[in-house]
């Protein structure tokens, strides 16, 4: 018996562990199956929405709410990611606040709206190497970039996901989007093997892209605490220019331009440095020499007089008062450049710690919208030895700024055109409000009337003084006499474009330039699209004109030398009665009809369907000329000569 009990005594406390592991184990839940990450052999993309809440104030509609979401990139395949990219399609008028280890490809700063979709690019990490060359360290292979918003109008418990995601790097094919529960979706993104690309595996670097314009960012020389680079603004697009360009960009990572050549900021301003933290650290800097200390600073272009000055240029292409043209022009024109050099900050503070600023954005006067992508480490660029040696130097380190010409939505043009004819009196003018209206016009004048048509002669005053040769030449003809009458087109540059004549071998036409504006025109250019009759284009005799390479239904022209200048707008000979006068240029072209058999001149096919000015396009009437009044004068004439000839029968 005692023996029994001194078993019992030994095995209970085993019993009791036992007993107490059973119900543990199970009741435990199944393990988690692995993520969805492992089974895709490429690059896995996530969006996973973690928190919400509402925000002040409480509307009835339009309601805002915060979200917090996670955007994870994976590269599960054999190549690096270079320079990854990924566009997320927000779809509830999103109003992004942050985002860490991204930015935004278009070059916007945040905070910035994003509500139809946005393209996010990698920062600082934007190259995700593969499991093979890290063994598998995912700190290398992946990035996870935490956004912070405001979308409107999905209220707990509902979630505000986008209505897709995708890798947007070329060369992937990105399966359907799956959901994870609610709260997240994702997608698996492989290399597509019938897409061909000059990246091999072996390059460190990604070849350089096309673009409308380029800027290349390059590290000429490094120490330390600062580096010198040199900004190189190039023109590839045969329509695209600036003019007083302004240059901005966003710095990272608390730098500031110390001294420049061949460019200066626009605020010349120490004083964030001298109360921030770069004051603090170079206690022995002379801040009143540094030009500039804020965050996003916007460089321009200097004068012409500045090109020989020792300190501010002697640089290639610069100082030219911010004007790019098109290289079909003068290649020597096309490129802008200027120096800078950079102080950083800790920790950054070693010869080979560099990073270039980000969202850069370009602009200038009366030109088309650009937007650049972020810059992309490309191999080091090479220049000319200054001292006249057969050899290149080569840039410490090299990225290149992609950017397009874009429309943004709802942009009014710069610019607009009128349509004429030989066989009508009448002159259809730009349309009402075709570069905007200004506000509070309701009571003076109508937004929404069509624009009347015009005498010849009216093309030659401002808008406000036409309004009594309008309203006579609508009672005249019989035409609509609306009160108020239409708006303005408000444009500073009108283009006439007049169909001169119409016979059996070529027509002519005759195009006119009028500038409104305040602002002279130097260099200017304009170019006309024709689609059925470019390519009858022979001669233009009082510009300079071509057709543009590889588009013949494209006619190009500019100022002869010394002629190519549209002065603005100025006073008449009597400035107390006489209305203002605006700076006008006009040609005649002649076209054959020999390569454009068939074409119907009075028809429509004589009148462009796009216009530019200075890369700026225009608007376009949307009716042609009316060939009713020739018809009419042919009838009667013919009527005439038959009553003619019956009256000398009768004789």
């Amino acid at each position: 018996m005692a023996l029994k009990a001194n078993c019992f005594l030994i095995f209970n406390p085993i019993l009791l562990l036992i007993f107490s592991i059973i119900p543990f184990s199970i009741s435990q839940s199944p393990v988690a199956p692995a993520p969805a990450a492992d089974s895709c052999n490429g690059v896995f993309v996530s969006y996973a929405y973690s928190s919400g809440r509402k925000l002040p104030p409480t509307v009835k509609s339009h309601q805002g709410y915060r979200f917090e979401s996670t955007l994870t990139v994976i590269n599960n395949g054999q190549e690096e990611l270079k320079s990854w990219r990924v566009f997320v399609g927000f779809q509830h008028d999103e109003y992004l606040v942050s985002a860490s280890n991204a930015v935004l490809a278009d070059g916007t700063s945040l905070p910035a709206k994003v509500g139809n979709g946005t393209v996010f690019a990698g920062y600082p990490m934007s190259d995700l190497k593969t499991a093979i060359e890290t063994a598998g360290d995912v700190t290398q292979m992946q990035v996870q970039v935490n956004l912070v918003g405001t979308q409107f109008g999905v209220a707990s418990p509902g979630v505000p996901l986008p209505n897709n995601i995708s890798l947007a790097n070329d060369g992937f094919n990105c399966q359907k989007v799956a959901g994870l529960g609610k709260n997240e979706m994702q997608v698996c993104c492989t290399a597509d093997k019938n897409f061909k690309s000059n990246v091999t595996t072996d390059e460190e670097f990604l070849p350089r892209q096309n673009g409308d314009l380029t800027i290349m960012y390059d590290v000429t020389s490094t120490y330390p605490s600062n580096y010198w680079a040199q900004v190189t603004i190039s023109n590839h697009n045969s329509l695209g220019r600036l003019d007083n360009w302004k240059l901005s960009w966003d710095w990272m990572r608390d730098e500031f331009i110390y001294v420049m050549k061949g460019a200066y900021p626009s605020i010349v301003d120490s004083s964030e440095c001298i109360f921030g933290e770069q004051g603090n650290y170079y206690q022995d800097l002379d801040f009143s020499t540094v030009l500039n200390c804020q965050r996003r600073p916007t460089i321009v272009d200097l004068p012409p007089t500045k090109y020989n000055d020792t300190n501010l240029g002697k640089i290639p292409y610069c100082c030219r008062n911010g004007t790019i043209l098109p290289p079909n022009m003068d290649p020597s024109l096309s490129k802008s450049s200027f120096r800078l050099q950079v102080f950083k900050m800790p920790p950054d503070l070693n010869r080979s710690k560099l990073e270039p600023p980000q969202n850069w954005r370009i602009n200038g006067t009366l030109n088309p919208d650009y937007k650049c992508g972020p810059p992309v480490r490309v191999s080091p660029s090479e220049f000319s030895d200054p001292s006249g040696l057969p050899s290149n130097s080569t840039a410490v380190a090299s990225w290149q700024v992609v950017c397009n010409i874009t429309q943004p939505k709802g942009e009014k043009p710069k610019c607009c055109v009128s349509f004429s004819a030989y066989y009508n009196n009448s002159i259809i003018p730009c349309n009402t409000c075709a570069c905007g209206c200004p506000k509070n016009t309701d009571k003076t004048c109508s937004t929404t009337s069509p624009a009347m048509l015009l005498p010849p002669e009216a093309l030659l005053v401002p808008f406000e003084n036409r309004t009594v040769k309008t309203r006579a030449w609508a009672e005249l003809n019989h035409l609509p006499n609306p009160n108020p009458l239409p708006c303005s087109d408000n444009c500073g540059v009108s283009i006439n474009w007049h169909v001169n004549t119409d016979y059996s071998r070529g027509w002519s036409a005759r195009i006119t330039l009028f500038n409104w504006g305040e602002t002279n025109f130097v260099d200017w250019f304009a170019a006309v699209q024709l689609d059925k009759a470019g390519p009858g284009f022979e001669k233009m005799y009082s510009f300079n004109g071509s057709t543009l390479d590889g588009a013949n239904n494209t006619i190009f022209m500019q100022g002869h030398s010394g002629l190519n200048y549209l002065v603005a707008e100025a006073d008449g000979a009597n400035p107390e009665k006489d209305p203002r006068v605006p700076g006008k240029q006009q040609t005649v072209i002649s076209f054959t009809k020999k390569k454009t058999p068939g074409i119907k001149v009075a028809e429509g096919d004589g009148f462009p369907t796009k216009v530019f000015f200075n890369g700026e396009e225009c608007s376009l009437p949307s009716i042609y000329p009316s060939s009713g009044y020739r018809k009419s004068l042919t009838i009667v004439s013919s009527v005439l000569s038959l009553v003619t000839m019956f009256i000398l029968a009768l004789h």
